[in-house]
């Protein structure tokens, strides 16, 4: 059986993320697996873990507002490539965890690693400003989740790593 990692908020994964648009052609699978960002955990469903993710893409968003660029000292540190990455934070998807759609870092793990507190408390206060944008975690929510809420992702949102910045994760 896999170690996987515990699906704390901040921990980058790889996982086959399925954009909005894809689900909307009738897709039901992500194409590629792709770094995303735990952004919420709930546990509510017959004990089983809710995973929501926010995507990490090299296509730079339409509008700086709805996205978060990682720096070249985070990326580094989290094992991405070399090319400019950027957090969506207005889209993101929701799984069972561990779920099928997981995959293993090119070392091997389940994980890059943890997004700096400050750049996670960033992307947070950008996926609440989106709000209600957010259909595909509140369509699974409201499917799948029982009695959670879109509000509890405040609770959970607020859970920030306690990963120190670097003077070069700083946005």
């Amino acid at each position: 059986m896999a170690d996987y990692p515990v699906p704390i908020p901040g921990l980058v994964i790889r996982y086959a993320y399925l954009w909005k648009r894809e689900a909307d052609r009738g897709q039901i699978e992500g194409q590629k697996h792709r770094p995303c960002v735990v952004v919420l955990c709930v546990e509510e469903i017959d004990g089983e873990k809710v995973v929501t993710v926010a995507l990490v893409t090299h296509n730079p968003p339409t509008n700086p507002d709805q996205a978060i660029a990682l720096t070249p000292a985070t990326r580094r540190r989290l094992g991405l490539d070399e090319e400019k990455n950027w957090i969506m934070a207005t889209e993101v998807n929701s799984f069972f965890w561990p779920g099928p759609d997981l995959a293993p870092t090119p070392d091997g793990q389940y994980a890059y690693g943890e997004l700096p507190a400050i750049v996670f408390a960033a992307l947070t206060q950008k996926i609440l400003a989106a709000g209600r944008n957010l259909r595909a975690a509140d369509d699974f929510l409201r499917e799948r989740a029982g009695s959670a809420k879109p509000k509890d992702m405040l609770k959970y949102l607020r859970r920030a790593p306690k990963v120190a910045p670097n003077a070069d994760d700083m946005p």
